[in-house]
C-alpha cells in the first residue's frame, strides 16, 4: 500500500503532492532522498527502491521528473516500481510528453488521473483507453471553456462502458466496420563510443506497440522467432504470463485502440549501423575540426533524418563550419546542428571548420559530446522479427500490418575517453 506520491523536478523542486492515505507524509522525506540522490558520483536513472530511517521510496526517472512514491509498510519492489511506470506512461501518452511544464500547466488532470490511477494506496484502473473514457484529455478548447465557465474539471459524468466487462481494459460493445491490427517494433539504440571508435556501450530499448480496431472479445497469439535475445522484458496487463513463461508466446485480449504490448531490452549489441569519426587538432588559439560520417553496417533499408548535435565549448569565440552534404547550423547558445539527411552512394558525408579559442588559449582543452541522430524505417536492428499472429473469435479475417522502426537514442561520440 502506497501513502504518498510525490513529482519532482530536476532542481529537486516538488512540483506535486499527492496523499494516498489518512497517515500523511511530511516533504522531508523528498529532502531526504533528494540528498542521498545527490551524495552519489553519478546518479542512477534506473528505477530502484531505497530504505531510508522512516519509509520505503519507489524512485522512477523520467525524461527529468522524478517519480518517487513512499510507503512504510515492506511490499514487492515491483509493484511500486511497475505503478509509477504505469504513471509515467499515462501522463506521457495524455499531456503529449512529459517535461515540468506540462506537469504544471496541467496539474489539475494530473490530480485527477492519480485519483482514478490508485484507490486508497492501492493500484485501481491504469488503462488509458479506460481512463480516456473517464477523463477527458487536455486540449485548447478545454482550456478556453474552463476559462470561461469557471468548470475546470475534465471527469465525465458516465461511466466507462469497461466498468461493465469482465475484462477491465476493454469494454463490452467495441464495435469496428472494418476489423485491423498492426504492430510496430519500434527501437532505440544507446550507445557510447570512445575516440578510438570502439564501442563503449551499445544496447537497444524496444517496444511492441499495437493498434488493434477489432470487434468484440478476440483472443490473440503473437509469437517471435528469436526471443532468445531479449532481456528485461516487461508486459501489458493484458499479456497470459504462462504462455511466455513456457513457449515464449504473447497469448492476450487487447484494449481497444493503441497500447504498448510489451517493451524489453537488448543488451552487449556488438556494432552500429554508422560510424562517426571527430577529429580535433588545436595549436595557437585555433582548433581544427572535421567530422567524417558513413556506414558501417548496412541494414538493408535506407537510414534516414542523420544528424550530429554538439556544443562548442565556452572557451570557443567563433566558429566557422561548412560539409559537402547537409546544412550546418549554430545556434546562439553554441549549440551546433549538422542535419545530413541521408547518406549519398558516391561520398562520405563529411564537416569541416576552424574554432578560434579565447585570448591566451593555445589549446582547446574541453571537448565536446557529439550526439547522433537516425531513423531506419522497415528494420528492427535488434534482429527481432514477428514470426506469427493469430486472431480468434473475430467472425471476418482481419487485416494484419506489421512495421519496425530503428532510431537513435543516446547514441553518443565521446572523444574524451
Amino acid at each position: 500500500m502506497l501513502q504518498c506520491i510525490f513529482l519532482l523536478s530536476d532542481s529537486g523542486e516538488v512540483m506535486l503532492e499527492k496523499q494516498l492515505t489518512g497517515h500523511r507524509v511530511d516533504r522531508s522525506i523528498c529532502g531526504w532522498f533528494w540528498d542521498h540522490y545527490l551524495s552519489q558520483d553519478d546518479p542512477s536513472k534506473l528505477p530502484q527502491v531505497i530504505a531510508s530511517p522512516t519509509h520505503y521510496l519507489f524512485q522512477v526517472f523520467r525524461e527529468g521528473i522524478t517519480f518517487l512514491a513512499c510507503t512504510q509498510v515492506e511490499m514487492p519492489p515491483l509493484m511500486g516500481i511497475e505503478f509509477l511506470c504505469r504513471v509515467a506512461d499515462v501522463l506521457t501518452d495524455y499531456l503529449g510528453g512529459l517535461n515540468e511544464d506540462l506537469v504544471k500547466d496541467n496539474f489539475v488532470i494530473v490530480y485527477e488521473l492519480l485519483d482514478e490511477m490508485i484507490d486508497n494506496g492501492f493500484p485501481l484502473t491504469t488503462e488509458p483507453n479506460i481512463l480516456r473514457e473517464m477523463i477527458t484529455p487536455p486540449n485548447l478548447v478545454s482550456k478556453v471553456l474552463g476559462v470561461v465557465t469557471g468548470n475546470s474539471t475534465n471527469m465525465s459524468k458516465t461511466l466507462p462502458g469497461a466498468t461493465a466487462s469482465c475484462i477491465p481494459w476493454r469494454t463490452t460493445d467495441a464495435k469496428h466496420a472494418n476489423n485491423e491490427i498492426y504492430v510496430n517494433l519500434v527501437e532505440e539504440m544507446d550507445a557510447i563510443i570512445n575516440r578510438d571508435g570502439l564501442l563503449v556501450k551499445c544496447e537497444i530499448y524496444g517496444e511492441v506497440q499495437v493498434n488493434s480496431q477489432l470487434s468484440g472479445f478476440p483472443d490473440l497469439t503473437l509469437s517471435f522467432a528469436n526471443t532468445s535475445i531479449l532481456n528485461d522484458v516487461r508486459f501489458h496487463p493484458c499479456v497470459r504470463f504462462r504462455p511466455w513463461e513456457s513457449h515464449q508466446i504473447l497469448s492476450f485480449i487487447p484494449p481497444d485502440g493503441e497500447f504498448k504490448l510489451m517493451s524489453y531490452r537488448i543488451k552487449n549489441l556488438k556494432s552500429t549501423p554508422i560510424y562517426v569519426k571527430p577529429q580535433l587538432t588545436s595549436d595557437g588559439g585555433n582548433c581544427r575540426i572535421s567530422i567524417l560520417v558513413g556506414i558501417r553496417n548496412d541494414p538493408g533499408k535506407t537510414i534516414d533524418s542523420l544528424s550530429i548535435q554538439f556544443q562548442l565549448p565556452s572557451c570557443v569565440l567563433s566558429a566557422d563550419l561548412t560539409s559537402n552534404h547537409g546544412t550546418v547550423n549554430i545556434l546562439k547558445n553554441k549549440m551546433c546542428s549538422w542535419s545530413i539527411g541521408w547518406i549519398p552512394k558516391d561520398k562520405a558525408p563529411s564537416m569541416s571548420g576552424n574554432l578560434v579559442l579565447q585570448t591566451g588559449l593555445e589549446r582547446l582543452n574541453v571537448f565536446p559530446v557529439f550526439q547522433v541522430g537516425f531513423k531506419i524505417m522497415g528494420v528492427a536492428l535488434s534482429g527481432l522479427q514477428i514470426d506469427k499472429l493469430d486472431v480468434k473469435n473475430i467472425p471476418n479475417r482481419p487485416y494484419k500490418g506489421f512495421r519496425a522502426l530503428t532510431q537513435a537514442g543516446e547514441f553518443e561520440i565521446r572523444i574524451n575517453q
